[in-house]
Order: structure tokens, then sequence, then C-alpha cells
């Protein structure tokens, strides 16, 4: 098992950041770990990469006790925190040679030019690290977390700040490093994690609250499901909330509305016998995905 974590708990006097949480993650899953601010997500990264002590419980990486063997867990861990504490005076390649000296690599040249290429550094390998956008930092941060070829990357909101097409190349690097290693992540951005992670784990107040497969947490709540209706005219609202099952209605334009409904029936015959009495075309009607935004708002709320 790449990550165990067994009753893991964190207190700050009276606040308990973390309280008595348990999960596992197998080699070669890229997992999300979601949360409003305050969850316990960076609580738990820093628990697992040694950077803090946990009050009780037990943190393992690759089999190693975070307390019994903090430096033997950093060997087996890339890190790539929230902030990406960078050197900024110093040059791309030198930086990461300075990385690779500090893990005692001795194929240093080697991995330094393996990682450059890997990750679209090559033009940029001479210049300042200060002198880069945030794109090609967060790059830098890739590269130096991933340089001593670690079993397990823990990236703490890698693609905060980034332009759409440097949100792309960022995933793709993680989900090419995620096909032969295990890759823990925490985001904000939902489309991220339906995009990369197979598996997402959401925690709130210190607590987890969701632990499957992206695809598959939806199944597990009795779950509200959305349909989207244009009609031929304006139709009131208080009309369409008054139809049996509605739960809420909103104005997408102005005869289109998406109307949220009990998950257990099929609103739809209702919704066309609605349009029958009300002498009212249905233009379209389509049912709509739960998205996962939704789903995370249910959990946390």
């Amino acid at each position: 098992m790449s990550i165990k974590i067994t009753g893991l708990t964190k207190e700050y006097g009276e606040q308990k950041a973390v309280n008595n949480i348990s999960f596992e993650i197998k080699k070669g899953e890229i997992v999300g770990f979601l949360g409003p601010n305050g969850a316990g997500k960076s609580t738990t990264m820093k628990i697992l990469t040694c950077y803090i002590p946990q009050t009780a419980g037990v943190a393992e990486v690759c089999g190693i006790n975070t307390l019994d063997d903090p430096i033997g867990v950093k060997s087996k861990i890339g890190y790539l925190p929230e902030s990406n504490p960078l050197y900024y005076d110093m040059h791309v390649k030198e930086y990461l040679h300075f990385m690779a000296d500090i893990h005692k690599l001795k194929n240093k040249k080697e991995k330094v030019a393996q990682m450059i290429e890997a990750v679209g550094l090559t033009r940029e390998q001479k210049k300042k690290i200060g002198s880069l956008s945030k794109g090609y930092k967060q790059r830098v941060g890739l590269a130096q977390a991933m340089i001593h070829d670690p079993e397990v990357l823990i990236l703490d909101e890698p693609t905060s700040g980034l332009d759409p097409n440097q949100l792309v190349e960022i995933r793709n690097l993680i989900k090419n490093f995620g096909k032969e290693k295990t890759v823990l992540l925490s985001t904000h951005i939902m489309q991220e994690v339906e995009a990369i992670c197979d598996r997402s784990i959401i925690i709130k107040n210190g607590v987890i609250v969701a632990d499957n497969k992206t695809s598959e947490i939806a199944q597990n709540l009795k779950k509200q499901e959305f349909i989207s209706v244009e009609f031929n005219e304006v139709v009131a609202t208080e009309l369409l909330n008054e139809i049996e099952g509605v739960l809420d209605v909103k104005i997408i334009s102005e005869s289109n509305y998406l109307i949220e409904y009990e998950g257990e029936q099929d609103i739809r015959m209702t919704i066309s016998k609605f349009a029958q009495k009300q002498d009212l075309l249905i233009l379209e009607m389509q049912r709509e995905k739960e998205k996962l935004e939704e789903i995370f708002k249910q959990l946390t709320k």
C-alpha cells in the first residue's frame, strides 16, 4: 500500500483540524483530496510529508511510519506544496541540480536532463526562475518533486492560478506520472478531479464524508436530478415549482429552465402533462448529469 492512514488526528488546542480519519491509496491510483477551506486537507498532507507530527493515529508511506522514519518517508515522496517555494535567483537547470544533490542522486546530470524534457522546460532551463510565468514555475515545482523518481507524489493545489492552456499541460503531466506511481492531489477545481482522478476523498471539518470512485460518488447519495426544459414561451417559475416532485427551478434563458427534482422518479411525463394542461409546446427537454460541484456542495455544506 503506497499510503495508509489509520485513525489520524491533529489537534491545535481545542480545535481538531483532522479528526480520526482513515484511508488507503494503492500504487497507480490518482486520488483527488477535496474539501472546503479549513477542512483538513493541507494538514493531512503535511503529516504525510513529515512536515508536522500528528496528535494521534498512524500515517504510513510505502510501509514506512512517518514518526519512526521521517527521512525514509521523504525519500519515497515527491511534494509540491501550494506555495511552491522556489529559489527565484537560481536558474532552472542550476536549481534542479541543487535538488538532485539534496537527494544524493548518482546519475544527477541524466536525471536533470530527463526532468527538464519531461515537464517541457528545455527552452527555459537557462533562465532565472523568478523570470518565468506561473505555469513554468509550476513545471519547475513538479520537476523538483519528481527528480528523485519517488513512488508517491503529493500535490497541493498544483494548478491554482494557471491559464486554460497551462491547466491542460500540467494535468497531462500528472496523468502520465500517475500511470506508474501514486498521486494524492488536493484541489478546488472540480473539472480537474473529473479529468484526472480515478477516485475522490471528500473531507469536511476534519472528517471524511465520501471516499469512492469519482464517477460513483453521486450514487451513494440520495441525489437530486436535473432536467433542462425549453418551452415556446415564458412560464412563471411559481407554476413550475408546483409540479409534483420539483425541488427547485432556475432560469437559464427567457423560456429555458433548469429543474431540480427528486432522483427516484422520472419527471419527464409529469412535465409533458403540465405543458399540455398549460397549452405550451416543449421545444427541448433533456436530463442533465449531476455535476461534481453539486455533489461537493451537498456533502460539505
